[in-house]
């Protein structure tokens, strides 16, 4: 049985020695180059299964990494997760995951315990301020999402080409007052959007944009930013992510408030439930399971120095227009 083949067995067939074959299929392994790719043949012909536990015993290596997230019930966080656990999987690591519940506090005091139990953290949409990052960045190799700090390795999206496309998509449509339904004011990512958005206005005649303020990036922070973007006058509501813009369809449908007729809106981001919505949800696409992946890819880069991976993948955004967007009713 491939369970039971063991360093001995592939020494054997391979006619090296068991400390070769170990230093073989190690992380930076110093055996040449054509007797390496021998063992690793004969080791995967034999189904050869390193035993990691016993490994880690010797080279404090465990195989594990670590992903902290803000909200697992966030179905953006769920997709990310999912690209993370295929990519750690196929290299030979698990996955612990940790839910800090938007909690900068949590999301700190997680980073710290993980950082002991791992090979390597991957944190994503901190919420802990740039002190709490450089507190705990020396701790552990660490690879960020949706945040840049430093010289650590981030996988990012272009937040300014998001804002970018959805403006200019409803711009198009006719709409010159448009309202900006913000994220928490500690997300990186609602900043650079913000700061998206005074970068495009300029280049647009006439536009008007209202910021609501900050609200919570989940279902209910939409349906309380929604009545604010009433009274502003806005004909269109741009929301930090879907979650909150399937809040703002909610709230305006209880209030018998025509989407697109009187009021426009648009998500970013397009989790799978954006398409399960009367109105679906126009959006700002980015490549969820990608930006998970990217970042495994990343952060073993950091762990296992080589350059068998392409560490920070191509992120595109796309635009993706549903029902929830039209030319403005005239007033």
């Amino acid at each position: 049985m491939a369970g039971s083949i063991t360093v001995r067995d592939v020494a054997k067939a391979a006619g090296v020695s068991a400390s070769t074959v170990s230093r073989a299929l190690a992380a930076n392994s110093v055996v040449a180059a054509e007797t390496r790719e021998r063992i690793i043949n004969v080791a995967r012909q034999l189904g050869y299964r390193p035993n990691h536990a016993a490994r880690g015993l010797i080279t404090g290596r465990t195989h594990n990494i670590g992903l902290v997230i803000p909200d697992l019930e966030n179905p953006y966080f769920a997709s990310v997760t999912k690209g993370v656990q295929s990519r750690a999987l196929t290299e030979g690591y698990s996955v612990f995951i940790a839910d800090s519940d938007e909690d900068a506090r949590a999301e700190l005091e997680l980073v710290r315990k993980l950082s002991k139990q791992v090979d390597g953290l991957i944190l994503c949409s901190a919420r802990m301020s740039d002190a709490d990052i450089a507190s705990v960045a020396d701790d552990t190799t660490m690879v960020l999402i949706n945040r840049e700090w430093g010289d650590l390795t981030s996988v990012v999206v272009d937040d300014s080409e998001i804002i970018r496309q959805a403006l200019e998509h409803l711009y198009a449509l006719g709409h010159r007052h448009i309202a900006y339904a913000g994220g928490p004011s500690t997300s990186w990512s609602n900043r650079k959007r913000w700061a998206g958005i005074e970068a495009v206005q300029p280049k647009l005649e006439g536009l008007t944009i209202s910021p609501l303020g900050s609200f919570a990036p989940v279902f209910g922070g939409g349906q309380s930013a929604a009545d604010v973007a009433v009274a502003s006058g806005a004909t269109a509501v741009l929301a930090y992510n879907d979650l909150m813009g399937l809040g703002i369809l909610a709230r305006l449908a209880t209030r018998g408030i025509d989407v697109p007729g009187d009021m426009s809106v648009m998500g970013i981001d397009d989790v799978n439930v954006a398409t399960l919505v009367s109105p679906g949800l126009t959006t700002v696409r980015s490549p969820l399971t990608k930006i998970g992946r990217s970042a495994v890819n990343a952060l073993i880069d950091l762990i296992e120095p080589t350059d068998r991976h392409n560490s920070i993948e191509d992120l595109p955004v796309q635009l993706v227009v549903r029902q929830s967007t039209s030319v403005p009713r005239s007033r």
